[in-house]
């Protein structure tokens, strides 16, 4: 089997074992769906400050229900010994950091595509015309979160409290992130394209590329701690 095929084995199995008992997308959809009716009730949505908090607003919901989903791919694993069976299975341990990233990208999108339109008519916001670059940021800011935050995952799923142990870990690992996701959503949903949107562009890229490289290099070693 190919590198590739070995990684989409592995997807498969996530899907097939998430889809079996709906865990993990149960949660983060709740979640996030109870952020828009919290946040939906507790501001008028049509004053200009609510306006230019919804940015915020938007990826609080994504990325807690993130960190929720997150938690839950590698604890899953330590049931039954299932990690330490992939861990000796003929695949490379980086197919497994991959397939695991593709998964949590996979379930996070499905919330985000759930929960966003719903955002945007509780808000009374109207994308017309902006979608593209709306779904570039969500996309872009979706994957930095995921590449790092999986490795993270996978080092906080080794100890008793990877619950609580991976939010004080990835957080602020991902505050550039965060700021680059609002501040380009914020952009977009504005119609406005500025030397600062390029610039939190090129963060957000940059941001992506170094933390899924380096996980890659380090993932194999993680599993031995």
């Amino acid at each position: 089997m190919s590198f590739l095929s070995k990684v989409l084995a592995l997807v498969e199995k996530d899907f097939r074992a998430e889809f079996r008992t709906k865990e993990m997308l149960s949660v983060m959809l709740i979640f996030a769906l109870l952020v828009v009716v919290i946040f939906g009730f507790a501001f008028n949505p049509t004053s200009q400050v609510t306006r230019k908090i919804f940015p915020g607003i938007l990826w609080v919901a994504f990325f807690f229900a993130g960190v929720l989903g997150l938690n839950h791919s590698f604890t899953r694993e330590r049931y039954n010994q299932a990690l330490h069976g992939l861990m000796i299975a003929p695949v490379d341990r980086s197919a497994l950091y991959f397939s695991k990233v593709l998964s949590n990208m996979a379930f996070m999108l499905i919330v985000e595509l759930v929960a966003t339109p719903v955002f945007l008519v509780f808000f009374d916001y109207s994308p017309a015309g902006r979608l593209p670059g709306l779904v570039s940021v969500v996309l872009l800011a979706t994957f930095g979160f995921v590449a790092v935050g999986t490795f993270l995952a996978a080092l906080a799923a080794n100890t008793r409290t990877s619950q609580i142990l991976l939010p004080i870990l990835l957080f602020p690992v991902v505050v550039p992130v965060v700021i680059a996701a609002v501040q380009l959503t914020a952009a977009t949903l504005a119609g406005s394209s500025t030397a600062s949107f390029a610039a939190w562009l090129r963060v957000l890229v940059v941001y992506d590329i170094i933390f899924l490289v380096v996980p890659f290099l380090l993932f194999d070693y993680l599993l031995e701690v």
